[in-house]
């Protein structure tokens, strides 16, 4: 009886804060904590190195185990070795960030690809920016294409467009 009276209070407002998480959505709140609980096969309410790379392949990210242990010494403010549910919580928020970015990226370039040949050419781009109501001279477009064309073969492959839309946008 004691046990259902608690349920009915409903959370602390301690409880509340913790449970908002970074603007993720509840069913991604629910997800990331269902891989946590399942994951930390201990019960310890920590996930080690073995265990988050597990958790991370069924949350959809293949990540090497320096980019494991890198992910963990990011988080780790203890120096266990190991995250809890709101430093785990924390990290994926980011993951989950730097993936949408990425797929709107891939949108992007995809949309500027008309001829799905893979690779943004100056006549992409004279088409996307009349299409904008943009005009840009032969010189500035191909001042573009030069700024984000790392192999030189005139044209910009999803690769080099990925690392110049972060460059522009992040600085790295």
């Amino acid at each position: 009886m004691f046990d259902q009276a608690s349920l009915y209070r409903g959370a602390s407002r301690k409880d509340k804060q913790k449970g908002r998480h970074h603007g993720l959505s509840q069913q991604k709140r629910q997800e990331i904590k269902e891989a946590f609980e399942l994951f930390d096969t201990d019960g310890s309410g920590t996930i080690d190195a073995k265990e988050l790379n597990v958790a991370m392949r069924a949350l959809g990210f293949e990540m090497t185990e320096e980019q494991i242990n890198q992910m963990i010494a990011d988080v780790d403010k203890d120096g266990s070795g190991a995250i809890d549910f709101d430093e785990f919580v924390h990290m994926m928020t980011a993951k989950i960030g730097e993936r949408d970015t990425k797929e709107e990226l891939m949108k992007a370039f995809q949309i500027i690809d008309q001829d799905n040949n893979g690779k943004i050419s100056a006549n992409d781009i004279k088409r996307i920016a009349k299409e904008l109501g943009e005009h840009f001279s032969e010189k500035d477009i191909q001042d573009m294409i030069e700024e984000a064309d790392r192999d030189h073969d005139g044209e910009v492959s999803i690769e080099e467009f990925m690392r110049m839309m972060k460059k522009t946008t992040y600085g790295y």
